[in-house]
């Protein structure tokens, strides 16, 4: 009943989802209330950022990043972000993700069961890390499933200085995966197969297994397209430019530089495959209930 007049006595806040990465920064504002059948995007648009104003996912140059920040928002959007309210995402390969099964128990025991979870299987000190989790299922047995959450403090906080400075409220903090994942489950028909999406971004590729409901399970390769970029250039002897262009043009496909491409880029395409491999057979050892039924690659570099 209550859940039935809930939108008659409480209305959600705007937001808009800002991704600050090291190659690019991206921001988004949609629409869920706007009298159409589907969210409308009101506001989008990125802008180039410093590669060098970011390391091991620490802003460490503050300044260059919120002045990057704010020529995008004021002068390279697509529409406009009407709200200051912000969602940010972290850089998946440096943050924590696991799904536990815990036995039924107060809500203040089962906190305590979830940080202890985290001591053991996280190789960061707690009191370096911010926590959070949910549950996401409730077993026959009573028994809970929860996902856990962690960030590095030092790097969570390193993009609170960039909302501060700009003046901007935040609203959530969530790990790239997650935001892609949640857009997957969206527009693609996921529901009933179990997925592994791949983004393949700049420096890194993020991955998830999603059974419909949760993402399982999530990880990292050390494989990004400005790599694979650079290795076709080597391997070519062009320019960055015309290797950007040849790996975008002709790709892995049948083509008349193929055999280059394939054999420049393979030691790149093999930290891919060798982390798909490993959540795999994590996902199968522990989720035995359903295969993977399809891959959905998508990111910068899924024109490969």
């Amino acid at each position: 009943m209550v859940d039935r007049y809930r939108n008659l006595l409480y209305k959600d806040k705007p937001v808009f989802g800002l991704d600050i990465g090291r190659s690019t920064i991206k921001a988004i504002q949609i629409d869920t209330d706007s009298g159409h059948n589907q969210a409308q995007v009101i506001g989008y648009g990125n802008i180039a950022s410093d590669s060098k104003s970011i390391k091991n996912g620490l802003i460490v140059d503050p300044e260059s990043v919120t002045k990057a920040v704010y020529e995008l928002i004021t002068n390279n959007m697509v529409g406009t972000i009407s709200t200051r309210r912000v969602v940010l995402s972290l850089p998946n390969e440096h943050c924590f993700s696991r799904i536990i099964s815990l036995p039924k128990m107060s809500s203040k025991d089962m906190e305590t069961a979830i940080i202890s979870e985290a001591g053991g299987s996280i190789p960061i000190p707690l009191d370096q890390l911010y926590i959070d989790y949910k549950t996401t299922k409730i077993l026959k047995d009573g028994s809970v499933e929860i996902l856990l959450v962690a960030a590095p403090k030092d790097i969570v906080d390193s993009y609170l200085v960039v909302t501060d400075a700009l003046g901007l409220e935040v609203a959530a903090i969530e790990t790239n995966i997650t935001a892609v994942t949640r857009i997957v489950a969206h527009s693609e028909s996921v529901e009933d197969v179990v997925t592994l999406i791949i983004d393949l971004g700049s420096t890194a590729a993020d991955l998830s297994i999603f059974d419909g409901k949760t993402a399982r399970i999530t990880g990292s390769a050390d494989c990004g397209s400005d790599r694979i970029t650079d290795l076709i250039m080597d391997k070519l002897e062009v320019s960055n430019r015309q290797a950007y262009t040849i790996k975008n043009r002709f790709g892995l496909e049948v083509s008349k530089k193929q055999k280059e491409i394939t054999e420049a880029i393979n030691s790149e395409l093999l930290k891919l495959i060798n982390e798909v491999k490993k959540v795999q057979r994590y996902y199968s050892e522990h989720s035995p209930e359903g295969e993977i039924g399809q891959i959905i690659i998508l990111g910068g570099g899924a024109t490969l």
